[in-house]
């Protein structure tokens, strides 16, 4: 197997056919020896049924049935563990990632490098998506000590290596991009087009961005804790200072200092400070909590076209 494409499918079912017919002649022109690999997170609009039908038509299609919604980067690695090709493609179902572009990838890859990425040059996402991404990779970039551009997408090829690699990383807090550069392999980025979504609309809501990236910049870097540290440090010299204020003014001015006001504000300014720092470190604490419990990243229902023999391959 040369080529296995594995896409995360999730409410764009109204997609799926374009997409595959569209795939089909893009890797066509590329090799006869490729796979399709299409992972349902549960998707809402019952993607399923879709999903089944293609690949009963075409063995060259196969399908995983998540048991229930998972998360986009655990169905990719619910891909990856199944793909059996030599390279790689990660893409989304919604037509964003345009299948024609397969083509440039492989070829850059055929270059000598590892791993290729894609950078969409003009997005299509909406201005509130586009800005939170952005926030996203300062932040991140800032909390890890990298550079992150938010316009580089999961849209990708690898060599199996790699996601033999990313494959063996036991995080159950992981982001596909991240844990890729991460590992160092030879990697090159080429611009690709963006189209606009074919159907639906995305379902990455503000809040579920802030909660991944939450989850991503706590489990990869301890520079909250050391915030934390800091914060405490500066309110304990602040409050030294204003201590010795308040000594100088009572001693030398003669001024008494009545401090209900004063105090009260600073118990509840400290005790604030004090409960976010305990919720960080509980945070930290959650995660690994949930590391140790060792449960599965994923749970297979179903499967289609797949060898009996591959279908125990999970983590």
């Amino acid at each position: 197997m040369v080529i296995s494409v594995v896409i995360p499918v999730y409410g764009c079912k109204a997609s799926l056919e374009a997409l595959y017919r569209r795939l089909v002649t893009s890797l066509e022109a590329i090799t006869p020896s490729f796979e399709i690999i299409l992972v349902n997170d549960a998707c809402p609009q019952n993607s399923w049924e879709k999903i089944r039908e293609i690949a009963l038509k075409d063995i060259r299609v196969k399908g995983l049935d998540l048991s229930r919604n998972f998360g986009q980067i655990r169905a990719i690695t619910a891909g990856l563990h199944h793909a059996i090709g030599e390279w790689i493609v990660v893409m989304d179902c919604d037509l964003q990632d345009r299948p024609e572009e397969i083509h440039r990838l492989y070829s850059k890859a055929q270059e000598g490098y590892d791993v290729v990425f894609s950078r969409r040059t003009a997005r299509k996402d909406k201005f509130l998506k586009r800005l939170s991404s952005k926030i996203f990779n300062v932040l991140y970039g800032y909390f890890t000590g990298g550079a992150f551009d938010s316009s580089i997408s999961n849209f990708s090829i690898c060599r199996r290596m790699v996601a033999d690699n990313y494959k063996r990383m036991g995080d159950r807090n992981r982001a596909f991009i991240l844990f890729i550069k991460w590992m160092g392999f030879k990697s090159a980025v080429i611009d690709v087009e963006h189209s606009e979504r074919d159907s639906g609309r995305s379902s990455y809501t503000l809040k579920k961005q802030l909660q991944l990236a939450c989850e991503i910049i706590t489990t990869q870097s301890n520079k909250p804790l050391v915030m934390s540290i800091k914060v405490g440090c500066a309110v304990s010299l602040a409050s030294f200072l204003y201590g010795l204020v308040v000594l100088y003014r009572y001693f030398l001015d003669g001024i008494s200092v009545t401090g209900w006001t004063s105090l009260i504000v600073s118990i509840y300014f400290v005790g604030g400070i004090i409960i976010a720092e305990l919720g960080v470190l509980g945070l930290y604490i959650g995660y690994v909590f949930d590391q140790t419990k060792g449960r599965p990243l994923y749970i297979i229902r179903e499967t289609v076209e797949f060898q009996t023999s591959k279908l125990g391959e999970q983590p």
